[in-house]
């Protein structure tokens, strides 16, 4: 390589032709073609690296899946050699070659030593600014990370346990009911009742549907009453634990007749208690049923918004995404926040990040719950526009000011208090819109409605 093919490069700005022979001599031409890697994220930056020509991809391993996180394809610009300054230095990704071209390759030491013998006070700034900023970042990711993670994991656990607590306590009551259940029958064949009079009795019992009573809690206290008292004007001591089962269920006093003409006197009492266990087995059978279903539901919900099981670019439904991320934030939807869905039938399946989207979408939907202090009407809108799709997260909270709104998408710029939101700014939101999808993303904010419209195209 020529010192006069590095003349034209702007890094090189500054620097005599004796300058540039000393880091053409340390240096070495390294040839880029399509596919070839020439150095790996988190080995040590032993080289720096100075594209002549050509284009090189930048490559992180996120997850299970290989991302481009950026690309050198302006002459002069460069990666790695973080090792002139820290001896722990690391590529920060792998560079992978696009297009045919040529890169200088510096060792890390040459560079260092150059440094320091023609900028000095440069180079003990830039060695004090990477040091510094890479604590402060690490440091910094890491503590967002982890209260990002304990807020979404307190949330979860809190959906999760209700349904989970619902199911041990149907559980425990259905373990009872099977007991009583089984105590009837044996009391029922104590006194010698008929083959006759059981099948007359289950006749009676299936007219009866668990559930099917669309009672509110007034008149199906007036009903379990009503029935305590007929029960115990027909010598039932158990009444108390036989009415209620029968009044959930719809259960009247003509029904009650029509069974004490089936069964003699001695036989009442065990004959509508077994009636009673098998509704209440029924009733508890089917909260066990929902209350599974329903941890099921958070548990695919989560699967669905984290995307492990999945590679990182798919072809995605939008709703499904924005969905889970409903889920996720169920426990700051419930006071006070009515959620309205407007989702257009005809949006397409289109490729996309579902991972860094589904982030996207509980940044977006926490800010705007934020926004009406968890009191209002929260809209989420799909539809397709000029061959692109178009969600719409609105909220009815008192607006953004205009010169939040200009500063909105700045990066480390925020308006909540330490400890809010989901650590992930709308900074980090554009980029997964804009940088990773080719899309756009305004905000349209007025008192009364603030709406943050995405829109990414359905062909990129």
């Amino acid at each position: 390589m020529r010192v006069d093919e590095l003349r034209g490069l702007s890094i090189f700005d500054g620097l005599t032709d004796e300058q540039l022979a000393e880091f053409v001599a340390a240096g070495t031409e390294v040839r880029v073609e399509p596919g070839i890697e020439l150095f790996h994220e988190g080995e040590h930056a032993d080289f720096w690296w100075v594209l002549v020509d050509g284009a090189l991809d930048l490559v992180r391993h996120v997850g299970r899946e290989d991302t481009v996180v950026g690309r050198m394809d302006q002459p002069g610009r460069w990666a790695g050699g973080f090792r002139a300054w820290d001896e722990h230095g690391v590529y920060l990704a792998t560079g992978r070659g696009v297009i045919e071209g040529r890169v200088l390759r510096v060792p890390a030491e040459t560079l260092r030593e150059r440094s320091n013998a023609w900028f000095p006070f440069a180079a003990h700034l830039i060695e004090g600014v990477y040091g510094t900023a890479r604590r402060i970042e690490a440091t910094a990711r890491q503590r967002e990370s982890l209260v990002t993670l304990g807020r979404l994991a307190a949330g979860l656990a809190h959906e999760i346990n209700n349904p989970a607590a619902a199911a041990t306590r149907a559980v425990s009551a259905l373990e009872g009911a099977c007991r009583t259940l089984l105590s009837s029958l044996t009391r029922l064949s104590q006194d010698e009742i008929s083959a006759r009079q059981f099948t007359a009795l289950d006749a009676l019992r299936r007219e009866i549907e668990p559930g099917s009573a669309a009672l509110d809690a007034l008149a199906r206290a007036d009903l379990e009453q009503d029935l305590s008292q007929w029960l115990s004007r027909h010598g039932v001591e158990q009444g108390w634990t036989i009415a209620p089962p029968l009044a959930a269920a719809g259960v009247d006093l003509a029904w009650c007749e029509r069974a004490a003409t089936v069964l003699d006197g001695a036989a009442l009492e065990p004959g509508l208690e077994w009636v009673a266990s098998t509704l209440l087995t029924a009733t508890l059978i089917s909260e066990v049923k929902e209350s599974t279903r329903r941890v099921s539901e958070l548990v695919a919900a989560v699967k669905s918004h984290s995307q492990l099981d999945r590679g990182s670019m798919q072809t995605i439904d939008v709703t499904e995404g924005l969905e889970s991320s409903l889920v996720m934030l169920g426990h700051k939807l419930r006071d006070g926040v009515t959620v309205v869905r407007d989702y257009a039938a005809d949006v397409p399946r289109f490729e996309a990040y579902a991972g860094e989207l589904n982030q996207a979408w509980i940044n977006l939907i926490d800010n705007a719950v934020d926004a009406m202090c968890s009191d209002g009407t929260l809209r989420v809108s799909t539809r397709v526009a000029d061959d692109a799709v178009v969600v719409e997260i609105a909220d009815t909270g008192p607006g953004m000011p205009p010169e939040v709104v200009a500063r909105a998408f700045e990066a480390f710029y925020t308006t909540k208090d330490v400890g809010k939101g989901t650590g992930l700014g709308l900074d980090i939101a554009r980029r997964i819109v804009v940088e990773r999808h080719g899309g756009t993303i305004t905000i349209d904010s007025h008192p009364g409605e603030t709406v943050l419209r995405v829109s990414i195209p359905l062909r990129r």
